[in-house]
């Protein structure tokens, strides 16, 4: 008697039949498998002894290949019988594999070799899915933590990956030809604060703090790229162009990758909006992944799914809440929304001139030669350190105000997250203010060279110090923080009685600070690739420390959220403020390449009044016929007549979309009235029509 996994065994070992399970589906199926795996393998059996039998003529060669065909189909047919798919579907697969007999040769090779390739592209992608940076780590987060943690864990994921690739542009294109000639930049003609003779250790520490001393006549800061073209034994590299192209490609990358995210956010931002009803229907009767093997994974996708429903059940809560508000209520609360408010832009206003002050205060001691130890540090460092205790203080400070807003638990991230942006990203544009209202300001104005080339002789390289001190002073606070005051929480909790401990509670993972912090990062290495290559780099390096940083404070020092929220809408929104980031980002950039006089003394672009000068050179030195397509193509003519074809086709997908919402919107509503009509009663006779 063959043993079968379905029936049930007593304690003795012995098989018995259950008749409850003999009745289900996935039973008579499973015994219609075997019978006819058992046929089609005594079929086989008999086929290879008639072969054999045969010898090797050609009759029996080719009743083998017969047979063999036939055989094969009858387990398509089997197989499309059996599929979990719809009936026209299995019809049009059926037809299919008919029509498929009656081709020939070559028409069944193209066939089988398109089915093959297909496979390959699929089991290629399963197996580059696999090699995902931390997998493993990001499954596990996810069941302990839920998917909104999660879309922190896979937002800062990809960050390292964009950072990596911006670096790898930067160091093909730009330190790599360099780098293959041994071209050096002694022939600078500025002065740099490089230490010589002997220097104390403590000198090293604040240079590598800085990006001054030895760091700063190397490849990290833009002064060092003292080369317009490279010229190699058969072709000359252009450096400068190359330099310029960089620029705008890892920002067009930037953008193309970040709107192409954000869309597949929206499109399930979109779907998950449109009926709260149909979410439910699909996390309980369709959530389950019956792929899962392992108990661990199965434990993850069970707290996975708990977390989602907490979240909607969360949602309508919240929204029921809304709606049953008076009059009274809602003016009270609109008040106390409008007090905080204000005091949220009086706030912001004083980080702002705080942030100034310091600038211009540490511009003009530094323009004094102060080179005490430990106080020209401070100066030195002192807008950095202003802007970093103010975005360490006002999330803590916007946390706390917005539990007094009763928001939903999304919209306060979302709010939060955009107060703290704000403040975030307004100080770096405070801070390039004030540096270049400082390096524009001469005592004979106006300026002879556009900048102050006796205190600021190669600009770009001291903002490009700027925005190294601004990453390497985020990452130190975000180590700090960790180190010293969430793991110390943590022991202080577990191992102390005292009414301290008691009135702090162990601490959730705050989202929007933490997402802010590396918002505000990344658009530091936008603003700052230009003036200092190797940036993207750095920021690769630190965001995959602060990932495991981070897990570790998470699973360590943490507890999941009393105030679940959902993912997808999590996921499009952190994108929407990375744009807003990039957004920002080129601003400056492209001031500084298309307005902006560059140095006289450093860089490649010594020989242009600004970077974009080297473009229209370049194109001058072209084919007559390829310089004039690309001035038409630059032309203000084109410009104009792209834009609004632009517009045009917009506004034809908008209206587009439009049409095909209210379509859908009226099928719904036909479903709905089909399905309160009540079914016609039978009489005796029969069915009324």
């Amino acid at each position: 008697m063959e043993v079968d996994s379905v029936f049930v065994t007593d304690h003795s070992g012995r098989i018995s039949s259950n008749p409850l399970l003999d009745q289900l589906p996935s039973y008579q199926s499973l015994l219609y498998r075997r019978k006819s795996s058992t046929v089609g393998s005594k079929q086989r059996g008999s086929s290879r002894a008639r072969v054999g039998s045969s010898g090797s003529g050609k009759w029996g060669i080719n009743t083998f290949v017969r047979q063999t065909v036939k055989q094969k189909s009858q387990t398509e047919k089997r197989h499309i019988r059996e599929l979990a798919k719809p009936m026209a579907e299995k019809r049009k697969q059926k037809r299919c594999a008919e029509d498929a007999q009656k081709l020939s040769s070559w028409q069944q090779w193209r066939q089988s070799t398109r089915k093959y390739l297909r496979r390959m592209r699929d089991e290629s992608e399963e197996w580059l899915s696999s090699l995902k940076l931390w997998r493993g780590d990001i499954h596990l987060i996810e069941g302990m933590f839920g998917t909104g943690i999660l879309s922190y864990f896979s937002f800062l994921r990809f960050l390292v990956t964009l950072n990596f690739i911006i670096f790898l542009l930067m160091f093909g294109f730009v330190m790599l030809p360099i780098i293959i000639k041994h071209i050096l930049s002694y022939c600078s003609v500025y002065e740099s604060d490089s230490r010589r003779g002997l220097v104390n250790y403590h000198k090293y520490i604040t240079d590598l703090l800085s990006g001054e001393g030895f760091l700063e006549q190397t490849y990290l800061f833009y002064g060092f790229y003292n080369v317009e073209k490279i010229h190699f034994s058969h072709i000359t590299y252009n450096l400068a162009l190359a330099y310029l192209l960089v620029t705008i490609g890892y920002l067009f990358l930037s953008l193309v990758w970040i709107v192409k995210r954000s869309a597949t956010g929206f499109k399930h931002n979109l779907i998950q909006d449109e009926d709260c009803f149909q979410s439910f229907c699909n996390k309980i009767f369709a959530g389950w992944d019956f792929c899962i093997t392992s108990e661990n994974a199965a434990k993850l996708k069970k707290k996975t799914l708990l977390y989602e429903l907490k979240t909607d059940l969360e949602d309508e809560k919240i929204k029921q809440k809304i709606a049953e508000r008076t009059h009274k209520e809602k003016c009270r609360l609109y008040f106390i929304r409008l007090i905080l408010n204000l005091f949220v832009i009086g706030v912001l206003a004083a980080c702002f001139y705080c942030i100034y002050l310091a600038t211009i205060f540490s511009q003009k001691a530094q323009m004094n030669d102060q080179k005490v130890f430990v106080v020209s540090p401070l100066l030195q460092y002192l807008p950095s350190i202003v802007i970093t205790f103010a975005n360490f203080i006002t999330p803590v400070l916007f946390s706390f105000i917005i539990n007094f807003e009763d928001y939903s638990p999304a919209f306060e991230i979302r709010f939060t997250l955009m107060r703290c942006v704000f403040m975030r990203l307004t100080s770096i544009v405070v801070l390039l203010f004030s540096v270049w209202s400082r390096i524009t300001k001469c005592k004979d104005d106006p300026c002879i060279c556009g900048y102050n080339h006796d205190l600021y002789p190669c600009w770009e390289t001291h903002v490009g110090q700027e925005m190294y001190k601004l990453t390497i002073f985020d990452f130190i606070v975000i180590v700090s923080v960790t180190i010293f005051v969430e793991f110390p929480r943590k022991l202080l909790l577990r191992y102390s009685n005292s009414a301290l401990a008691k009135w702090m509670s162990q601490q959730e993972f705050s989202i929007p600070q933490n997402v802010l912090e590396i918002v505000y990062g990344q658009t530091i290495c936008w603003i700052g690739t230009f003036y200092c290559p190797l940036l993207p780099a750095i920021c690769t390096l630190k965001y995959f420390f602060i990932f495991y940083i981070k897990k570790v404070s998470l699973i360590k020092n943490c507890r999941p959220a009393t105030r679940p929220f959902r993912a997808s809408s999590s996921n499009f929104f952190f994108l929407g403020v990375l744009l807003i980031g990039l957004t920002l980002a080129c601003v400056p950039v492209i001031a500084s390449i298309a307005q902006i006089n560059c140095s006289r003394a450093c860089g490649p672009f010594v020989n242009y009044e600004t970077s974009w000068y080297v473009v229209p050179a370049t194109v001058s030195q072209l084919p007559k016929g390829v310089e004039k397509l690309l001035r038409a193509l630059s032309s203000e003519a084109f410009a104009v007549s792209f834009f609004v074809i632009t517009c045009l086709a917009m506004f034809y997908v908008i209206a587009l979309a439009g049409a095909h919402k209210r379509v859908i919107n009226e099928l719904r509503h036909q479903l709905e009235m089909v399905g309160l009509i009540p079914p016609p009663p039978k009489g005796r006779g029969g069915s009324v029509c």
